[in-house]
């Protein structure tokens, strides 16, 4: 059942008061300089860890500085800069077209709109998001796989569509905290809330978790 407007609204600013008190101020665990070196980051990312982008990204952005040197590179060249990232031709594919993209587009300058950065081939609102709060400052509510997770199983939504939980969310917490929530929700998916296994009798949420009080995870006191 699907908590009502008040009650979702409630419950994740308790959720939000909760994983401050922990995780505080957060950041984004890719590096960066700049907006174009976190959308080539975060395209990097998918399936492979932060670390390992982290390690890749240097020497990749020594060879392709900008754009138009990525539009403009050869794709076996851009492969193997980016292969121990995994699905790497893939990767080199979107990264090329995002790139084309904005230099076709915006004269090689990373667009500080979602509209803007969703017209780019290969960027959707989760990569929007994440460039729009990390490199812009502007709020952003990046929905993936832990934060799906996470807000279902704590009762905050019901549904497994990105679209509709990033609405959902921001229907009822203030814009100022969408970013943030984001980036601590993703930190306790990792570190607590997982997938498989996960150490709910440990969790700072498991009061107020419907999956806990659900599930026969409850200790008996």
């Amino acid at each position: 059942m699907k908590p009502g407007r008040k009650k979702r609204g409630e419950l994740l600013l308790e959720v939000n008061r909760i994983l401050y008190d922990k995780y505080g101020d957060c950041h984004c665990s890719l590096d960066y300089k700049n907006p174009l070196q976190l959308l080539v980051a975060v395209i990097l990312s998918a399936q492979c860890t932060d670390v390992r982008v982290n390690k890749i990204t240097p020497e990749l952005f020594k060879k392709f500085p900008d754009a138009v040197s990525l539009a403009e590179s050869d794709i076996t060249e851009l492969e193997e800069a980016i292969k121990s990232a995994g699905l790497f031709r893939n990767k080199a594919k979107s990264i090329k077209k995002a790139a084309s993209s904005l230099v076709s587009k915006f004269n090689g300058i990373v667009p500080d709109t979602m509209e803007g950065l969703t017209s780019l081939a290969g960027v959707g609102r989760k990569t929007a998001n994440v460039i729009l709060g990390d490199a812009f400052g502007i709020p952003g509510l990046p929905v993936d796989t832990h934060v799906k997770r996470v807000l279902n199983r704590i009762g905050a939504v019901k549904s497994d569509n990105a679209e509709k939980i990033e609405a959902m969310v921001n229907e009822v917490v203030p814009p100022e905290y969408w970013t943030n929530l984001s980036h601590m929700v993703i930190l306790h998916g990792r570190e607590t809330c997982k997938a498989r296994n996960p150490d709910c009798d440990d969790c700072i949420l498991n009061h107020i978790c419907a999956f806990y009080a659900s599930s026969g995870r409850k200790r008996n006191n």
